[in-house]
Parts: structure tokens; C-alpha cells; sequence
């Protein structure tokens, strides 16, 4: 999945040929506001990712990986911290888990040591946007800008090429993932992810685990937000219970 990706070439993407303009007319602008939703096929896998990974996984896009495969991907949404994500990263380092951390401008920023930490260690970081804004909502120019201002801020400051993306609210549409693409990104969204990021209102542990746990299916991308307490405690439980499931987690 990996491309790598300079950031001089960057200023390239804004200048489309004539040609690759006239093939994005075509793309649609209509706001997705994606959501897996509950309903499931009888191998526990959740239908709205099944469909939205068959409408738009030509496109670049990834919402859940193959029904085969028994391995899934734990990826960490980090819009600013709290404490929590020096800790995730022990526990992936005792247990010997790489995961996707997905950071914005701000984050990095902020916590350039726990970037350090996450490419050190072996993780990917992933593209989160400059600024947070809904890409669905942004002109075609304000797309590139947004992706490759935090990209060329990684690349600068941490040597770090990033090739994995995920849109801000889980909001999109084929223009965004074709800005995307064009810059050499895969767009990850998810097949699992809960209220766990409210963290004056964080789930009791037991039922974290067992909500969490009883989702894991075959190609999972499990999103969970590394500002959560409850997460980051249950953390090496869940990962015994999926190992002990005989599930391979796998990076990006």
C-alpha cells in the first residue's frame, strides 16, 4: 500500500492537464457522511463498509479489507493530546503491534516528540489534514492545499513521506477521493468505531472491551481515538483477545 511521495512535486497537483480536469468534472461533489452502521452480513462484517469499499475502493478508498483475511488494522485518530499516547505506544511496543496514527498540523506541531516516537517505532502517520475542515465542503484547491501543507510539514520536520489519509468527520466525496489518489494517497475510513472520544464521558471499561471485541471481523479497520482513558487502558486486553483469535495486525 505504501507510496512514497516528495514534497516538492506537490505544487504539480495543482496544475492538472487539461484532460485530467475534464475527467474530474465528471466526479461527483455530494457530501458523504460516512457511517458503517450496525446492520451486519453473517461474518460479522459490517454491510455499510462491505458497500461503501464496493462503490468506492477503485477510487482509492479504503473502508474494509478483504472477507478472506483473517487480519485487521488498528488505526488512532490524534487531533490534539491528552495523555494518552505515550502510553498506547508502549503497550503496542510490548506486544509488538503496529498501528496508524492519523495526525493533523496542529498535533504535529504540538507533539513532535510523539511523532518522533510513532516513525521511530515503526508506525504509520498518517494525514489527518492541515486544519480539520470538512474536505467534502473545500474547493478542489483548498483539497491539495490541505493535504499537502501537513505533508510537506512532515516531511520537512521528520523526514517522514506520508501515503494514507483520513478525511476529517469521515466526510468525502469522489472529488475528494480523487484529489486524493491523484496525490498518491490512500483514503482509509473504517469498518469499527464507537463514542469513545468524549472524554468527560468516557464508556466503563468492561463494556469498551466487549463492545469493541465482539465487532472484530475478518478485514477490520478499527478507528479509536487515542484522547480516551477507557482505550488506552483495555488496550492490551483487546489486542491479546485478537491474537488469541488467531488475527494478524497488520500495518499499512
Amino acid at each position: 500500500m505504501k507510496k512514497i511521495i516528495k514534497a516538492a512535486i506537490f505544487a504539480s497537483f495543482l496544475l492538472l492537464t487539461a484532460s485530467a480536469k475534464a475527467e474530474q468534472t465528471a466526479l461527483s461533489d455530494k457530501k458523504v457522511a460516512y457511517g458503517m452502521g450496525v446492520e451486519t452480513d453473517s461474518e460479522n462484517r459490517p454491510l455499510g463498509a462491505v458497500q461503501a469499499q464496493n462503490q468506492y475502493g477503485d477510487m482509492g478508498a479504503l473502508f474494509i479489507g478483504e472477507a478472506e483475511n483473517k487480519r485487521l488494522w488498528l488505526t488512532f485518530d490524534e487531533g490534539y493530546e491528552n495523555g494518552c499516547t505515550a502510553r498506547i505506544l508502549d503497550t503496542l511496543a510490548d506486544k509488538n503491534v503496529k498501528a496508524v496514527f492519523f495526525i493533523t498540523y496542529d498535533y504535529a506541531e504540538k507533539n513532535p516528540e510523539l511523532v518522533r516516537r510513532m516513525i521511530d517505532e515503526g508506525h504509520t502517520v498518517g494525514n489527518h489534514t492541515y486544519s480539520h475542515p470538512s474536505l467534502a465542503e473545500c474547493t478542489e484547491e483548498e483539497i491539495y492545499e490541505e493535504l499537502s501543507r501537513l505533508h510537506a510539514y512532515v516531511s520537512d520536520n521528520f523526514g517522514y513521506e506520508m501515503y494514507v489519509m483520513r478525511p476529517p468527520k469521515g466526510e468525502f466525496s469522489e472529488r475528494v477521493l480523487a484529489a486524493a489518489k491523484d496525490m498518491g494517497y490512500t483514503t482509509v475510513l473504517w469498518s469499527f468505531a464507537y463514542e469513545d472520544w468524549l472524554t468527560n464521558k468516557q464508556p466503563d471499561e468492561a463494556y469498551a472491551f466487549e463492545k469493541i471485541t465482539s465487532k472484530t471481523h475478518n478485514g477490520a479497520v478499527y478507528l479509536l481515538h487515542a484522547v480516551s482513558e477507557t482505550n488506552t487502558n483495555i488496550l492490551g486486553d483487546v489486542i491479546d483477545f485478537w491474537k488469541n483469535s488467531g488475527y494478524l495486525i497488520t500495518p499499512m
